[in-house]
């Protein structure tokens, strides 16, 4: 099934420079970018991506990693591609991602973990909404 899913390359990871290696492991995976943009995110659309997790002790940490810099929004489209790109990313920690996952070879720790990928078809629409209108 052709899905649609949005991924964020975070702050973290664009201030590396690492933007292309990610994008590369994406497309070298045969997904295909269909928008992507790179936003300086206000602290209203964090708090619009992160809603679920408002009145959470570390939501406000949420919000100011996603808003201290630069990152790229895009939106990634291929068959299966939800459970693809999360694949692809790897676990949230990167001490436990598997070998050669986006989040194992670029992330710096679980909270600046590189890349967000939609979980589901819901959370995709959503964020997509969010993030590109």
């Amino acid at each position: 099934m052709i899905e649609k899913t949005l991924v964020l390359i975070k702050p973290d990871a664009v201030e590396r420079n690492l933007i292309g290696n990610i994008l590369v492991e994406y497309e070298r995976n045969g997904l295909k970018v269909l928008d992507m943009k790179l936003i300086h995110a206000t602290t209203s659309l964090a708090e619009q991506h992160y809603a679920e997790h408002k009145g959470k002790p570390f939501f406000n940490r949420l919000v100011s990693y996603l808003t201290r810099s630069p990152l790229v929004a895009l939106i990634l489209e291929g068959e299966n591609v939800i459970s693809r790109v999360r694949t692809l990313n790897g676990t949230t920690d990167p001490e436990t991602s598997q070998d050669n996952t986006i989040r194992a070879l670029y992330a710096l720790s679980m909270s600046e973990n590189a890349v967000h990928a939609s979980d589901s078809k819901e959370s995709a629409d959503r964020e997509r909404a969010i993030w590109f209108g």
